[in-house]
């Protein structure tokens, strides 16, 4: 969602702010008041959407699982090919675009993660879709290659928040390299043979 869109979206403002003092301060040091007087609302109002810090963080997650669920419902149904796995890629990157804030705080704020119970959550998700890249009989180093193709694109957004440039072209760039490693990792010699190509084959 957009940045303007986001602003006329009071839910989503509070999960904004929260995320912005989240990073600056902690998740343990923030309070709901701080919350509510960044937003400049009444703790009234605020409750009105979220009772607690931890509702804000699991909406977020919520709001982060949604598109990855529904991408690995279509990614189940799919023949296990190199372009279906590149799309994969793509469309991952797709629901991550507007996330860089979430992880940011999921990366320096491991401990409340765990105590949240989220991790667990996004942990499973994360597995499924390693195990829709990978296949069963490959080596160890395509495996790696296919898990680091998934948390390169969270690790690129942090790391690459300070490094100048469009942030649309940073995603891009995160998205080739992500690529790059799937296809590395699904040598021709073990694709799937495409389901025409008994028909598209030299006699």
């Amino acid at each position: 969602m957009s940045t303007q869109g986001r602003k006329g979206n009071t839910r989503q403002r509070i999960q904004d702010v929260a995320l912005e003092l989240f990073s600056e301060h902690g998740y343990e040091k923030t309070s709901l008041r701080e919350i509510a007087e960044k937003l400049e609302v009444t703790k009234a109002a605020l409750y009105y959407h979220f009772k607690t810090k931890e509702d804000i963080v699991i909406s977020l997650f919520q709001d982060l699982s949604r598109p990855i669920d529904e991408l690995i419902v279509w990614a189940e149904e799919q023949p296990r090919t190199l372009e279906t796995k590149q799309e994969i890629i793509r469309r991952y990157s797709e629901a991550l675009r507007s996330a860089g804030p979430f992880f940011r705080f999921l990366q320096e704020n491991q401990a409340a993660v765990r105590d949240l119970s989220i991790g667990e959550g996004f942990k499973e998700r994360m597995l499924t879709l390693f195990g829709l890249l990978n296949e069963p009989e490959s080596e160890l180093t395509d495996q790696v290659r296919c898990i680091t193709a998934l948390f390169s694109m969270h690790a690129g957004m942090f790391a690459m928040q300070n490094v100048k440039g469009d942030p649309e072209e940073k995603r891009k760039a995160i998205l080739e390299v992500a690529t790059e490693l799937v296809t590395a990792a699904n040598p021709p010699s073990r694709r799937p043979a495409r389901p025409d190509s008994a028909q598209t084959a030299s006699p």
